[in-house]
């Protein structure tokens, strides 16, 4: 049995009275039950929050050591990005290692990546003229994204549905808060997400397929989802 007392970044042994109590029947991890939680937190989620997760955050700072030694034991890497109170995991790849893949890319769905540009425009625009914390509401968002959607992608509720679900799956990424019923904070982490080069080349790629839907190029709409996805990776 070991500790979670660690000296240069490694984990001492202890005496066996020493060891926890095990939280489950066949328990046999080291960890404190917070710094248990917080690791599980950091592998069930996209992004662990520093203004959503105060306690977890907290406990990731006083543990950072052992919380990257379990996720390197896996092949995983742990970024902290102190600015923007957030942390993450990377999946380590290295050509000479033979290493299962524990983590697989999920980038964002058409529907999202569009919603996700828009917030990230409204962000840039407002923080450009002072505002921190820009406010979004849902028939704003509708208006823009709407407008890039096609016959293809069903009647006018589909889409309207397509874009509220986006709207909910960025909301527990943490990137948006609903403050009241379909008024939404954007929070700093779309800058992590949508960096402004990235931003730059997709309002770019948009702008471009606009062009070419409106001059009869209707096919172009069906390789959207392929085409968003590949530039936002």
């Amino acid at each position: 049995m070991t500790d979670v007392t660690t000296t240069d970044g490694f984990i001492e042994p202890v005496a066996m009275e020493d060891d926890l109590a095990e939280l489950f029947p066949g328990d046999r991890g080291v960890l404190d039950p917070e710094v248990r939680r917080t690791l599980a937190l950091i592998l069930h989620r996209r992004f662990l929050l520093a203004e959503r997760n105060r306690t977890e955050w907290r406990t990731l700072l006083d543990n950072q050591t052992v919380i990257e030694s379990r996720l390197n034991d896996l092949y995983i890497r742990l970024v902290v990005d102190h600015a923007h109170g957030l942390a993450y995991k990377q999946q380590v790849r290295v050509d000479e290692l033979d290493i299962p893949i524990l983590l697989r890319d999920t980038p964002y769905t058409r529907s999202e990546t569009l919603v996700l540009v828009h917030l990230r425009t409204v962000y840039e625009r407002e923080n450009a003229v002072g505002e921190a914390a820009p406010r979004i509401d849902v028939e704003d968002v509708e208006q823009t994204v709407l407008s890039y959607f096609t016959e293809a992608d069903g009647d006018i509720s589909r889409r309207q549905k397509a874009v509220r679900d986006a709207l909910r799956k960025l909301s527990n990424d943490g990137i948006i808060s609903e403050e009241t019923t379909g008024r939404y904070r954007i929070g700093p982490l779309v800058e992590v997400v949508l960096s402004a080069e990235k931003l730059t080349e997709l309002r770019d790629w948009l702008r471009e397929t606009a062009a070419e839907r409106s001059a009869g190029a209707a096919s172009v709409a069906l390789d959207d989802a392929d085409a968003l996805e590949e530039a936002l990776s």
